[in-house]
C-alpha cells in the first residue's frame, strides 16, 4: 500500500487538479517504494489497453444462438394484459378498505365518557407491610412511606391476615 493511497491511481488516470498532481509528483521524487507502486500500475493499464475489446468469433456466436432456438423462453410469465386493471383496483380497494374501516372506528372513538378504573387493590403500603412481615422485619426501602390509614403498620399486617383468612374461610 502507497503512502498516496487512491491518490496514486487518481494520478495515473490523470484524474488529479494541478495542485493535487504537483504535490502527488513531489511526493513521488522523495518516495521509492510509492515510485514501484506508480510504474507497476502504469504497465498493468497499458497491459489493459493493449487487450482491446474481447469479441466472440462467429463459431461462438452461432452456437449460442442455436441453443437459443432449442430451449425457447415462454412467451408470457406474468399477469395476462388484460386483466391487470382490474386485479390492481380490487387490490387498490382492499388495501384502502382493509386501512380505512380501523382507522374510521378508531377516529369514531367509543362513545361517551367512561368512569375511571378500580383503584390499586391492594394499596401500596400494603404491601410494603407483607415484604417486611415476609422479611423478618426488613424494611423494603430506607424510608418506608407511612401508612395511607394513620394506622401503626403492625395493625394493618393483622387486618390483611384476617381479610385472607375471611376469604379462604
Amino acid at each position: 500500500m502507497s503512502h498516496l493511497g487512491h491518490r496514486l491511481s487518481a494520478l495515473i488516470d490523470g484524474e488529479l487538479s494541478h495542485e493535487q498532481r504537483e504535490r502527488a509528483l513531489a511526493h513521488l521524487a522523495r518516495c521509492e517504494p510509492c515510485r514501484r507502486e506508480a510504474a507497476a500500475l502504469r504497465t498493468l493499464k497499458q497491459r489493459m489497453h493493449a487487450l482491446g475489446e474481447a469479441t466472440a468469433d462467429t463459431a461462438l456466436t452461432d452456437r449460442l444462438v442455436a441453443m437459443g432456438a432449442r430451449y425457447p423462453v415462454p412467451a408470457s410469465t406474468g399477469l395476462p394484459r388484460r386483466g391487470w386493471p382490474v386485479r390492481s383496483i380490487a387490490a387498490a380497494f382492499l388495501t384502502v378498505a382493509g386501512l380505512g374501516l380501523p382507522a374510521a372506528a378508531f377516529m369514531a372513538g367509543g362513545g361517551g365518557p367512561q368512569e375511571p378504573g378500580p383503584g390499586i387493590t391492594p394499596a401500596v403500603d400494603m404491601l410494603m407491610t407483607q415484604h417486611e412481615a415476609g422479611t423478618g422485619g426488613m424494611p423494603a426501602s430506607a424510608a418506608p412511606s407511612p401508612s395511607l390509614t394513620g394506622a401503626p403498620r403492625h395493625s394493618t399486617i393483622w387486618r390483611y391476615r384476617a381479610v385472607e383468612a375471611a376469604r379462604a374461610g
